[in-house]
């Protein structure tokens, strides 16, 4: 599709979802169940307004059922179901439009998701999505009767390894996605989305304590060096204020946030998405510690020309600041981000460094550590 947006000066080409790929099988195939008439071109109005105009592969039509895909066009995202067909198999039933998944679409086995234990995952709004474009079709063929409509995507089990899928309790394929239809590149919704159903997940098995990580490192560190069961967390990416205000509409009661000096000593200027695009204050905030806490001029204009956070720290532990520094540190980490969360929630900070190891902490981490271990 021709339809672009602007991300880091980047002209970048938008996709669709594979809510859409199903949803253009679905009519095509339903159009060439009842006209007996080959479809090779579909167009589709997606939520989000845009019309598509979708090509029909793998055709097969017969007296009683039609069977077609479309390939799904992720644009410039970086999508692992980038290119894949999504099949729709259609045939005849008594009454209304029953939709279910196939080979390749993975099962609900958990609550707390978009559709209940057992279902196919196929989202809300792609079944939304399919039902309406069948419906289309029945109106102006005249249809009274009813249709089965069975989503299938041959390669959806061997994607599904490298999807979030398996953490979600979503078993045997991928998920049938989108609410708008479209793919945005580089989309920040798409993460935050994925953080949320995460979390949910938790919610649902009755979690009121959350152990959180930005990324790998938080994870590799959690592990490895604390000694922590990874399945009972969250990676948050940059997201720190979002999965915050997530966690408190869940009522999750503790979160434990392990993560990296590099990340986490944004938080103490207030900064809650840490990704560099929208700020990074990294050594100003390292600089105006080691104020605090009696530097003169020449070490803080070491700090300020430094690279990474790890040769700052290695400055201010040859000049015995590091213990009064991060202390500092910690107390605004501790503020700023329990500010976020308001009352009835309490967000305790585990600060490390690849180099260093532990950094700092706030003042209840270590008890609420513990909770995980055991």
């Amino acid at each position: 599709m021709e339809n672009y947006v602007y991300k880091e000066n980047r002209k970048l080409r938008c996709g669709y979802t594979t809510g859409s790929c199903a949803a253009a099988a679905s009519k095509a195939a339903a159009i060439m169940l009842l006209t007996k008439r080959r479809v090779d071109v579909i167009s589709l109005k997606t939520p989000k307004g845009l019309i598509l105009n979708l090509k029909i592969e793998e055709i097969n039509i017969s007296e009683t059922e039609v069977c077609c895909a479309v390939r799904k066009d992720a644009g410039d995202d970086a999508d692992c179901t980038d290119g894949v067909l999504v099949f729709a198999k259609v045939g005849y039933c008594d009454s209304g439009i029953n939709i279910d998944g196939g080979f390749g679409v993975g099962r609900i086995t958990k609550p707390g998701l978009d559709q209940p234990v057992g279902a196919a995952a196929i989202n809300s709004v792609p079944r939304r999505m399919i039902e309406e474009a069948v419906l289309d079709v029945f109106e102006t063929c005249s249809y009274s009767g009813g249709m089965s409509i069975e989503i299938y995507v041959p390669m959806g089990v061997s994607i599904a390894e490298n999807t979030f899928n398996p953490r979600l309790g979503i078993e045997g394929g991928i998920s049938i996605l989108g609410t708008s239809g479209i793919v945005e590149p580089m989309s920040e919704q798409a993460l935050v989305a994925t953080i949320y159903a995460e979390m949910k997940l938790r919610a649902f098995g009755g979690t009121k304590n959350l152990l959180v990580t930005p990324g790998n490192y938080g994870r590799d560190f959690a592990r490895d060096y604390l000694g922590l069961d990874l399945d009972s967390g969250i990676k948050c990416s940059n997201f720190i204020g979002e999965t915050i205000d997530m966690a408190y509409e869940f009522q999750i009661e503790r979160i434990l946030l392990i993560g990296h000096i590099g990340k986490l000593v944004k938080i103490a200027a207030g900064i809650m998405n840490t990704h560099s695009k929208w700020a990074d204050a990294r050594m100003e905030v390292l600089c105006s510690a080691a104020v605090m806490a009696g530097a003169d001029i020449y070490i803080c204009r070491k700090i300020l020309q430094c690279v990474t956070a790890d040769e700052a720290v290695e400055i201010l532990k040859r000049n015995d600041l590091i213990e009064s520094v991060m202390s500092y540190i910690m107390q605004k980490i501790y503020v700023n981000l329990n500010r976020r969360a308001y009352e009835g929630m309490t967000v305790e900070v585990i600060m490390f460094s690849n180099i260093y190891g532990v950094l700092g902490t706030t003042n209840s981490a270590m008890e609420l550590l513990k909770e995980f271990i055991r």
